[in-house]
């Protein structure tokens, strides 16, 4: 294993871009988050070169209607979904999500700022946004940005929003993309011994407390740890600094030695579970089971259990 994973992050970032210079590589960014503020900079450049592309991912299109962050392009999130041999909110396949991604304005060259609404729970509007940073992440684009905090943040910061609708031109793919980041269920099914699974979703979905899923429970030897644990009390689009949940991920045994694999209901908790942990606590191997529980309760063949599991 890499020293350097289990370094502090300062020095981490530092070897890499260290890395980078040595190298003679173009420094390039990875996935994480921006503040209000410094998102605002950016759209407010006043080199057209240097501007973001903006995503507003919210699923209700009236609310991008009134009112939204200047020049947000509306993403619909669920527009990336759609039932697949009767199981429902599937990733589409490769060729309509690249044609999506390419008419939202996705681009290899280009900076992305992804947010949504939703201060509180039970609505859970921030897992619309990492869940387009990941299907942006798995297509290769590098520099994405989740806004911290959201659109909450964004009015409680008195910045500009408008009702003005925004469409970005076509955008460009890289050639290359990142689909090792996708876990199918056999990839589940076969993990390696070591590997911590664990599900994201609220603690009673986990132990089959549900009027929701087709079976309950959990897949066998999963641990829970329900993302919202993450996010601000009061404002879940708002992360929280990674020292004050080191204790928790630790106690729950997500560590950054180890080869975590998520999963949730339908792959937006887990996609937030995944994000924090590889863009914001920076642990090097998270990967994400997209077809998530509702994809494997519908393979009945698998077991599923109801137990508490804790990681050894």
């Amino acid at each position: 294993m890499n020293p350097l994973a289990l370094a502090p992050l300062p020095l981490r970032a530092a070897a890499a871009v260290l890395a980078l210079a040595l190298s003679g590589g173009a420094l390039r960014a990875d996935p994480g988050i921006i503040s209000p503020a410094e998102a605002q900079k950016l759209i407010a450049s006043p080199d057209p070169a240097k501007r973001p592309v903006v995503l507003d991912t919210r699923g209700g299109y009236k609310d991008y209607f009134r009112g939204h962050l200047p020049t947000a392009h509306h993403l619909n999130f669920d527009t990336l979904r759609g039932t697949d041999n009767g199981v429902p909110v599937q990733y589409l396949p490769d060729d309509l999500t690249r044609a999506l991604l390419v008419r939202a304005g996705v681009d290899k060259d280009r900076t992305h700022l992804i947010y949504a609404t939703g201060a509180k729970l039970p609505n859970d509007e921030i897992l619309s946004a990492s869940m387009v940073a990941y299907v942006l992440e798995k297509y290769g684009v590098k520099d994405v940005r989740i806004v911290d905090g959201g659109l909450p943040a964004w009015a409680a910061a008195k910045l500009p929003v408008t009702q003005e609708y925004f469409g970005n031109p076509k955008g460009a793919l890289p050639e290359k993309g990142n689909p090792e980041i996708a876990l199918t269920v056999d990839d589940v099914l076969k993990r390696k011994p070591g590997a911590v699974l664990v599900d994201a979703r609220p603690h009673n979905e986990y132990v089959g407390d549900d009027d929701v899923w087709l079976r309950k429970g959990h897949i066998p030897g999963a641990i829970s740890f329900h993302w919202a644990r993450l996010m601000d009390k009061d404002n879940t689009h708002q992360f929280l600094p990674f020292e004050k949940v080191r204790a928790e991920l630790e106690a729950a045994g997500l560590t950054p030695d180890k080869e975590i694999l998520v999963y949730c209901g339908t792959s937006r908790e887990g996609s937030l579970l995944r994000f924090y942990l590889r863009h914001v606590a920076k642990y090097p191997n998270v990967r994400l089971y997209e077809g998530s529980w509702k994809e494997y309760a519908a393979l009945k063949q698998h077991p599923a259990e109801t137990k508490e599991n804790t990681s050894k």
